[in-house]
């Protein structure tokens, strides 16, 4: 009795319990399978020819929820409940998995038996994999980079006893077929990121590598998580973000600005998103928002702006100041390395005054490194940290970007290494204490962080904030807000967006 009362009120599924592999190849959880599962059109799981295939198995639990969902609708056409599971199983889910590891597993989530060949699989196969197949691919090299997906030779050019990474569905030369079939569903949790050999934890994006494989092989459906890093593009990200923006076929998308909503336990910067793309499918894309678990919705095109506004409710405010502005600061913003001066250059004892990291402050650069193609160095300059939040993961949390202690007020001369970015270059120290209070505004950040999705922040992030021009006055949110004619609403939303600003002024 007790036990049997146990069961009733505590039941967990085993896949909602297993522990990550890393930051960048996370278990899916079953709700959220589902959810994903619940974009595409139900009839699919009463007709006994789809086809569905998991480019990347970790635990199956993608194919493990299509088995059940297909033995309730296959019901009447297969009343044999045997006879209907081995259809399933042998005609309608395959997987290719990313080890040898997940292919165990996935095997025992889908068949309840690792090796399918055995009398304890629910279905019998004349093979060990079934239709989970795992193989070991070797990385084509060409000047240091594997071809297909850009891994560093150096990192991963390794013995046979250590994982490749280099996966089987994004290794193929040939573009036509897997499984030497078609399928009508691609659906998955692929891989993020590879390490590639650059300074610390550097490391490219591998997803979209997986994205656009499926679209190749133009299934009718794909709909697949990922990171959302890729709205504002990046790291080997630019022509993904673009090609992304602008395919009409992305019928859904739903978007997590705290990964932590999706994934509990797992800690990545900008949240995550699954999407439907439907191949017959050609109009506006229905947005849906996840913030604080609630859900807004909004019709639109992912491609109204360069940068993808992900908040539904953000869209408006900044349509409505785009109607009266001409100009933007990303066009005022400098580049990375302003100076041309790397975050690790040594300090001199000598030369021009320099801006380094915090904790070393203003020490020299060497005249001769200093680069000032932009005519920057003799003006007055507010510099502005690179990565002004870096740490914060969680964007459903007020962002702050600027402050007194984490910006620099620098005299005319005086240069910065690229742990800064110019955020404006003026001839007086007054103008530029004026673009400081305009900078500071929550109305500002606010139009900032539509753009962000990770810890830097670059020029192409001031798209959507105003170049008033002239800095003649000191800049409130009140005289925002009287200006572009933000109502009530708009602004006690911006509100709660963005942190207050805090700290004594530096200049």
């Amino acid at each position: 009795m007790a036990d049997s009362l146990f069961n009733e009120i505590y039941n967990p599924d085993v896949l909602s319990c297993l522990a990550n592999l890393s930051n960048d190849e996370v278990f899916t959880p079953p709700e959220v399978a589902n959810a994903m599962l619940d974009m595409l059109p139900q009839e699919l799981f009463s007709n006994p020819d789809t086809t569905f295939l998991d480019p990347a198995c970790k635990s199956g639990v993608f194919l493990r929820e299509i088995a059940k969902r297909l033995i309730s609708g296959l019901e009447v056409q297969i009343p044999d409940l045997q006879k209907r599971i081995d259809h399933i199983f042998h005609k309608q889910l395959f997987g290719i998995a990313i080890t040898e590891l997940t292919s165990l597993l996935s095997r025992r989530s889908v068949y309840c038996s690792k090796y399918p060949n055995t009398e304890y699989s629910v279905s019998r196969f004349p093979d060990v994999e079934g239709n989970i197949r795992y193989k070991r691919i070797k990385h084509t090299w060409q000047d240091g980079k594997c071809i297909y997906c850009g891994a560093s030779q150096k990192e991963y050019n390794r013995d046979s006893l250590l994982e490749s990474h280099a996966y089987q569905f994004i290794h193929s030369g040939d573009k036509e077929r897997v499984f030497d079939m078609k399928f009508d569903v691609i659906i998955s949790n692929p891989p993020y990121q590879l390490n590639d050999g650059g300074n610390g934890k550097s490391a490219k994006p591998i997803y979209q590598h997986f994205v656009n494989r499926a679209k190749l092989l133009k299934p009718k459906y794909i709909t697949m998580i990922i990171p959302s890093r890729w709205f504002s593009g990046g790291k080997g990200l630019d022509d993904f973000r673009k090609e992304m923006l602008s395919d009409r076929r992305i019928e859904k998308l739903v978007d997590y600005e705290n990964f932590k909503d999706v994934f509990p336990g797992v800690d990545l910067a900008g949240g995550a998103c699954y999407f439907l793309w439907n191949r017959d499918y050609n109009g506006m894309c229905e947005v849906t928002n996840f913030d604080k678990s609630k859900p807004l919705t909004s019709n639109r095109y992912l491609d109204e702006n360069e940068i993808f506004i992900r908040q539904n409710l953000a869209v408006k405010i900044v349509k409505k100041i785009q109607k009266q502005n001409k100009y933007y600061l990303n066009k005022k913003v400098s580049s990375r390395k302003p100076f041309g001066i790397p975050t690790n250059y040594p300090p001199k004892e000598n030369g021009i005054p320099c801006w380094f990291i915090q904790r070393i402050g203003k020490k020299y650069a060497d005249k001769k490194d200093i680069i000032d193609n932009n005519q920057l160095l003799n003006k007055w300059k507010l510099l502005v940290p690179k990565a002004p939040i870096a740490g914060q993961t969680d964007f459903t949390k007020p962002v702050g970007f600027y402050y007194d202690g984490n910006i620099r007020l620098a005299a005319p001369g005086e240069s910065c290494t690229e742990s800064w970015i110019v955020a404006g270059a003026f001839d007086t120290r007054e103008e530029t204490l004026n673009f400081k209070s305009y900078l500071f505004t929550k109305v500002v950040r606010f139009l900032l962080l539509q753009t962000v999705v990770s810890q830097d922040v670059t020029k192409k992030n001031f798209c959507f904030v105003p170049d008033l021009r002239k800095y003649n006055i000191t800049y409130t949110d009140e005289y925002l807000i009287d200006l572009w004619g933000i109502s009530k609403d708009e602004w006690n939303y911006i509100d709660s967006r963005i942190c207050n600003i805090g700290g004594d002024d530096n200049g």
